[in-house]
Formats: structure tokens, sequence, C-alpha cells
């Protein structure tokens, strides 16, 4: 007798996750800030890292209507837009909706939120209305939650990044992306603290390699089940190479020592 049965969440994050844990590229910057370097041709990126140990990749919607062939990873679509160039560039405006993450082929949706300003009561009914479309429609929703703004004076404070992130996940989020807090201990407490799978964030470019393995070696050992890093990605010398060690931390449960003579020790 079948006691319980796959839903169309569970395909679908099978297809984003890998072992139950995700490591993904964020590629969504071209709306905020452009072709920055790595992402001036994003599917080549994307077909670079794709057999070295990303489990997804996150693109807006028009990198997901222009690719050659289909990618051999899972896609979320990112449905949240601001500018740089805009006079409210922490407001995210919804792009898109859970029906059209469906026609383009996506395996979930992506949204961005910004916790502690003025913009914060229009972005939380976005991710509500979203979660509910999401819900109905048995997609998996990313929800990227940021302490930002006038109200937050630190945002790696361990009990604002907690807050920020079970915001997320009362949300109705599947997977809650947030800021790493900085040590395993305080990290720990903020993973406890959520009752979905929590991923980090990896922030601007990193000094050294050794410095963005290290963070992730931590995050997994505080219970995180994954990252998603995009310019300590796709603007690294050697993306392929950076992918590889991060899957062995992150799949195999290897040290970073372990995996440190795969891009060199940088």
């Amino acid at each position: 007798m079948i006691t319980s049965m796959a839903t169309g969440t569970d395909i679908r994050l099978n297809r984003i996750l890998r072992k139950g844990k995700m490591l993904c590229i964020p590629m969504d910057h071209g709306i905020s800030n452009g072709p920055i370097e790595g992402l001036e041709k994003p599917h080549s990126m994307i077909y670079k890292c794709e057999s070295h140990g990303i489990s997804c990749v996150i693109v807006n919607k028009g990198i997901i209507k222009t690719l050659p062939r289909p990618p051999k990873v899972g896609m979320l679509v990112h449905f949240s837009a601001s500018t740089s160039l805009s006079t409210a560039p922490n407001r995210k405006m919804l792009t898109g909706s859970v029906k059209e993450a469906l026609r383009l082929g996506a395996d979930g949706v992506s949204l961005h939120i910004n916790i502690g300003g003025k913009e914060e009561p229009e972005m939380l009914a976005d991710l509500g209305r979203i979660s509910e479309e999401c819900h109905e429609w048995n997609v998996p929703l990313l929800a990227m939650m940021y302490p930002r703004g006038e109200n937050v004076t630190n945002p790696h404070d361990p009990e604002v990044v907690a807050h920020a992130a079970r915001i997320g996940a009362e949300c109705g989020a599947d997977i809650v992306k947030t800021l790493y807090t900085g040590n395993i201990d305080s990290f720990t407490k903020v993973v406890e603290s959520i009752p979905v799978p929590v991923v980090i964030a990896g922030g601007p470019k990193a000094n050294t390699d050794m410095d963005i393995l290290q963070m992730t070696e931590d995050a997994m050992k505080s219970g995180a089940k994954g990252v998603t890093y995009g310019r300590n990605i796709f603007a690294h010398k050697y993306p392929e190479k950076i992918v590889e060690a991060l899957a062995g931390i992150i799949f195999k449960n290897q040290t970073t020592k372990e995996v440190a003579d795969i891009i060199g020790n940088q």
C-alpha cells in the first residue's frame, strides 16, 4: 500500500536540490546592476558550471526565454526587480506570476524581500500573494530575506537575521535565503529557529577563495542546507573550480582543507 505520494512541489524541489541540499548561482543581477563582470553572457556561465556541481540557478525570465538549450540543472525564475539607477533601489517590484513561471518551464520562483525599511509593507504583501500562488500550483518558493533599510544598523546581527528569515518561513516560503551571521554558534540558533531549509547568500566578492570556502563549511556545520553565491562564483577567475570545491563541502561533507587543492589554494 502506498502511504504517501510525492507532490508537485516535491518533484520540483528535487530538481532544485541534490540530496536535499543546494548549490545555487543567483544570476539575477542584470536588472539591478546591468551586465556586470562574469554575467556579460549569462547563458554561457550556466553551461560552464552546470556539470561541475551546481544544483540550480536563479535567473530572470528573459534569460530563461533566450536559453539556446535547456540546462542540466534546476531553474528558479526571479520575480523581484529594482535598479541601482533608481531613487528607491531597496523597493523590489514584482515582475511575473507563478503561472508565467510554469509557462517558462521554471522549477521554482524566487523573491527578494528587504526587511527594515519604508518599502517593507508592499514587499510583504507581494510575498504573501506569490506564496499563495505557489501553494496553489505546487511550485517551490525561495524567499531572499535581507535585513536592509533605515531601521537596520547591523544587517548581520543574529537576532535581526533570525527575524528576517523567520518572516520568510512564516509567509510560506519553502526555502529561505539570508545572510550568514559570521560564526557557527550564532547561525546555528538562526537555523534552528526556522522551520524550513535555510541557505546563505555570498554577499560581496570574498577577499580569498579560502574565505568563501570556510564560510560555506561553517554554514553547513550550523545546519544550513546550502549556499547561493553570485559574484563569488561567476566573477571568479575559474568558476568551474570554485563550484567543484563548494560541491565537495556541501554534498560530500568535505572540509575546506580537503577541497583547497581543487582551486590551487588561491
